[in-house]
């Protein structure tokens, strides 16, 4: 016997409950009492024969089956949205919403004018609704893999199986040390010392990473650009900024680079969106407004 498809509707309502993480946390989005909510669930879960998600006094948490269902869910939800952008593609207009994922501190990076980019896109495709994230890249890619993010804009060392990327340009990182800071009016000072401060990371660093750069161990970490700043301009760490996110503070006499022959890298930016969904109207347009902007 044949089994009916769930209403698109129930879809929507378990996948906005999972992105809150509870019934309550998702009313407000969903425009539902917690009550009415529980009662989409549950018919849902009938629908299905099996239990989707625990809630209750110990929390809310997704069964087994509920984790599969989702990933299943947040696929189809896709692909449905895509379908529609695909309709209005043919119509001459792009509409949707397209969701896009950027690094942090990428907005003083003139190699990559993304201001200029989504001004023009905006401008031309008025239709679409526009949703800008910042995250790290591991939670980029993820993202981009489960259908919330339609593309992403990063570093990524690791890629993931089932992305497709195309190479921007590549970012320049100093290591920094603030005026505040006691080898900040030192002169040829030498590796070995620079190995030894306090050194700030970002969480997403491997050892492996933190090795390349010349160090065997960390003295803090932190998950954004304008954390490590705040660490670094203190005076009780030294880290690894992008030029163009510390120049300001160089300019000011508050930062200044270590030994720049020794203790420096570049970090590969791409653009990154899931395989099966390049020919996708509104990421395909987004898509080439930024590798024509970056090329220009």
């Amino acid at each position: 016997m044949r089994t009916s498809l769930p209403d698109l509707k129930l879809l929507q309502i378990f996948a906005c409950v999972v992105r809150h993480q509870g019934f309550a946390p998702a009313q407000q989005e969903l425009g539902l009492s917690a009550s009415a909510i529980s009662t989409y669930m549950s018919q849902l879960e009938r629908h299905l024969g099996i239990v989707l998600c625990h809630r209750g006094r110990s929390g809310f948490s997704l069964t087994a089956k509920g984790e599969l269902y989702h990933k299943e869910c947040l696929r189809i939800l896709g692909e449905l949205e895509g379908f529609e952008r695909y309709g209005a593609a043919l119509q001459g207009e792009l509409r949707g919403t397209l969701t896009i994922g950027v690094l942090d501190s990428t907005v003083t990076d003139t190699t990559l004018p993304l201001a200029g980019v989504i001004g023009q896109f905006v401008k031309e495709h008025p239709g679409v609704y526009l949703d800008l994230t910042i995250q790290t890249p591991h939670e980029l890619q993820v993202g981009v893999l489960d259908d919330r993010i339609d593309l992403a804009i990063g570093a990524f060392a690791s890629p993931m199986n089932g992305l497709l990327s195309h190479a921007l340009h590549r970012e320049q990182h100093w290591l920094y040390c603030s005026d505040k800071h006691p080898l900040f009016v030192s002169n040829r000072i030498p590796p070995d010392v620079i190995t030894q401060q306090r050194m700030v990371t970002r969480g997403y660093w491997s050892e492996a990473e933190l090795a390349r750069q010349g160090f065997t161990q960390r003295s803090a970490t932190v998950e954004n650009m304008e954390a490590q700043l705040m660490l670094v301009l203190s005076g009780g760490y030294i880290g690894y900024l992008p030029e163009h996110y510390a120049q300001h503070w160089v300019d000011q006499g508050r930062l200044r680079p270590l030994l720049p022959a020794s203790f420096g890298y570049q970090a590969p930016f791409s653009l990154i969106y899931r395989r099966g969904r390049a020919r996708e109207p509104l990421v395909l347009t987004f898509r080439e407004l930024v590798r024509t902007s970056v090329d220009s």
